[in-house]
């Protein structure tokens, strides 16, 4: 499921490609979602990753608690990491955090820890991200960071550098472009 950014009122719904309901060939093992009021600006080229422009969506985020949300469930998360990825040239960024919720919550704070407690989770979630597409004839997808997931404090940044592009897209200091604000 996406969030439809180019309906009235981005409502949730089946991502469709080509005219055809997108499918994944491979499995997901962790809750893919959203964080609301972020906004990946493509006006913006980060010098941090290769120069590249936001794509126009809100930033993406990896739960990796192994517990199945529902769709459209709003979980209360701590974020632990940052994949920088590449898709088409656009910078996607992808957090990693785990629900507040989850009995290992207490014991995962950054990086380091996920690799102790969810050990691979990482390299897995980078891996899935950037062969999903290959099955549709499409290249593989670049990560930025040296291909490495960045910290909780890196994290952290670039959520409140993609809340405050949100806050000036709500306030109009910033044109929506093609992106449906009602």
């Amino acid at each position: 499921m996406e969030v439809a950014t180019d309906e009235l009122f981005t409502p949730i719904k089946q991502d469709t490609k080509k005219g055809k309901l997108r499918y994944y060939p491979y499995n997901i093992n962790w809750n893919y979602g959203l964080l609301p009021q972020t906004w990946e600006d493509p006006s913006f080229a980060n010098t941090e990753v290769e120069g590249a422009f936001g794509d126009n969506d809100p930033v993406d985020v990896v739960e990796i608690g192994g517990t199945q949300a529902k769709i459209g469930e709003v979980l209360k998360v701590k974020p632990l990491a940052a994949l920088a990825m590449i898709d088409k040239g656009e910078l996607d960024w992808k957090i990693v955090a785990i629900s507040l919720d989850h009995p290992s919550a207490s014991l995962v704070s950054d990086i380091d820890d996920v690799e102790k407690h969810f050990p691979g989770t990482l390299t897995a979630i980078r891996d899935w991200f950037r062969d999903y597409k290959i099955p549709d004839g499409k290249p593989a997808n670049k990560f930025g960071l040296g291909s490495k997931a960045a910290s909780k404090d890196y994290a952290l940044k670039v959520i409140t550098e993609t809340n405050e592009s949100w806050a000036k897209l709500v306030t109009r200091s910033i044109s929506p472009s093609e992106l449906s604000l009602l």
